[in-house]
């Protein structure tokens, strides 16, 4: 039997979407500019 196709991971998505990889890559500055509620996940 095969398995799911998600496995979910904390670390792993926070290292790739959280706040710091958000700041590092400049996306959550363009996001508080266009006055998102939430800049990451």
């Amino acid at each position: 039997m095969s398995k799911m196709t998600f496995q979910p991971n904390n670390r792993k998505m926070k290292k790739k979407h959280g706040f710091f990889s958000r700041m590092e890559s400049g996306i959550a500055a363009a996001r508080r500019r266009k006055g998102r509620k939430n800049l990451s996940k």
